[in-house]
């Protein structure tokens, strides 16, 4: 697997050090176990605001994750593209509607190592539904789904139950919601963990 930010030699170290850091300051806590298996989807939710991304990021500094995230092709042109690479970015072609799930169940099958996060709400404004393009990738590559949170009322982050998508998607989008029921984002009536019944191939 390529160098990222979160396995480059003493750089990793130095920054998990500093994630921890910041995490105690801030007053945040990470419980459960971190993922070990080699390949994983990470649910991550809620995504309300900006300060997801930071909060992940430490997190996942300090717990030793090796995290990878979906972004459109565009953003790796250029002298760019090696940097979003190094910050754990795959890239994808969103413009061919319907071949995204397809796309990165691929990336899957051809790395022995991968751990995606994926958020399922797909935006941070307030959204009605949360598209389910993630269980579809994990179903297509055979992989387990790691549910991960981010509390913003109790300040406590970690990683919860993990799903294997089998043959009742009913039930396990059922369960997936129940975990995050009585988990607060940084804002709060932006979080709704509702799904899209409907069969999408949207990530």
């Amino acid at each position: 697997m390529r160098l990222t930010v979160f396995n480059t030699p003493v750089i990793s170290q130095l920054l998990a050090l500093l994630a921890r850091i910041c995490l105690l300051i801030s007053g945040w806590t990470v419980e459960g176990n971190k993922p070990r298996v080699p390949r994983y989807i990470l649910v991550a939710a809620p995504h309300t605001s900006n300060w997801d991304f930071f909060v992940g990021l430490a997190v996942g500094l300090s717990c030793g994750i090796r995290c990878h995230w979906l972004g459109k092709n565009s953003l790796f042109w250029g002298p760019l593209g090696p940097i979003m690479r190094w910050l754990g970015g795959i890239p994808v072609d969103r413009t061919k509607r319907g071949s995204l799930v397809e796309q990165t169940v691929c990336c899957f099958k051809g790395n022995r190592e991968l751990g995606l996060v994926v958020c399922p709400e797909g935006t941070r404004s307030c959204g009605d539904r949360w598209r389910t393009g993630f269980y579809h990738i994990a179903k297509g590559a055979n992989i387990p789904i790691i549910l991960a949170y981010m509390d913003f009322g109790k300040k406590e982050a970690g990683f919860g139950p993990i799903i294997k998508p089998g043959n009742n998607m009913e039930k396990d989008l059922a369960e997936i919601q129940a975990f995050y029921e009585n988990i607060e984002g940084k804002i709060p009536h932006c979080f709704s963990p509702v799904f899209s019944r409907k069969k999408t191939t949207t990530v």
